[in-house]
């Protein structure tokens, strides 16, 4: 896999379909303790037809790197990876945390996000008093069982128990210190107030039965945002995981609309 060297991390991605597509590329972006396998069923649908960029966050899955403090300082990273390739403007999506960093970069460089679609995320987190506890606790258990609490209740109901166990153990591999450092970034990040500057088409995808950052949460959000295109799917918060077909059939039609 290729690779980029950034501010003291090993940044590993994908970019795959044609360069010579007429529209600008796709830009997938993971979330908390995941990496860029998140994306595989989009990854293979949409790099058939146009260039396709997703890579792992510091920290994350095959990249290196520890000691970001913001969700700011991830979207450097993602700019950097993509001023790298020499791709200035972009289609984003993110999921969860990555759909935070997707509005701080929409915020920061508006000319150069054509759309967005925030798959599964929020702008201002907060958490609910099982979530909180389940935080405080983290220091108490040991870090797989940690782990391992989250992912579980990522899922909604009923999701096949071998696809979630394979999940802890995908995340488990993510290190601690990164782990709860981001855990800090997320409960940091609030970009609410801010939501009307961003005149980007925005699509925000979620799944009803979330509850690491529910329903409510989003649609919150999307009356902040001048002008959102709002689905819910029935799914958990896992929804590249959980509906991968039914969420690349939203987001193809979303991103083949005409800019």
């Amino acid at each position: 896999m290729p690779q980029l060297e950034v501010d003291g991390a090993t940044l590993t991605y994908d970019d795959e379909g044609p360069r010579d597509a007429p529209r600008v590329p796709l830009v997938l972006v993971h979330g908390w303790t995941a990496n860029r396998h998140r994306w595989d069923h989009q990854m293979a649908h949409f790099s058939e037809r146009r260039r396709v960029i997703r890579l792992d966050l510091r920290g994350h899955g095959e990249s290196t790197g520890a000691g970001v403090r913001t969700v700011a300082e991830l979207a450097r990273d993602v700019l950097a990876l993509l001023d790298h390739l020499r791709v200035e403007r972009f289609v984003l999506v993110g999921h969860s945390m990555g759909g935070m960093i997707a509005q701080t970069i929409a915020l920061a460089h508006p000319e150069r996000v054509e759309r967005m679609a925030l798959v599964g995320s929020i702008a201002r987190m907060t958490y609910s008093r099982g979530r909180g506890l389940l935080m405080a606790a983290s220091t108490l258990v040991p870090y797989r069982l940690f782990v391992a609490a989250n992912i579980q209740r990522a899922f909604a109901p009923g999701h096949p128990r071998e696809e979630i166990r394979a999940q802890i153990r995908a995340s488990a591999a993510t290190p601690r210190e990164v782990v709860m450092t981001l855990y800090g970034a997320m409960r940091a990040f609030d970009v609410l107030d801010r939501a009307g500057e961003i005149r980007t088409p925005t699509l925000m995808v979620h799944g009803y039965h979330d509850v690491q950052l529910p329903v409510r949460q989003m649609l919150r959000m999307a009356k902040a945002y001048p002008d959102a295109v709002v689905r819910i799917l029935d799914a958990g918060h896992e929804l590249p995981l959980e509906k991968p077909a039914e969420l690349t059939d939203v987001l193809d039609r979303f991103v083949s609309e005409k800019p």
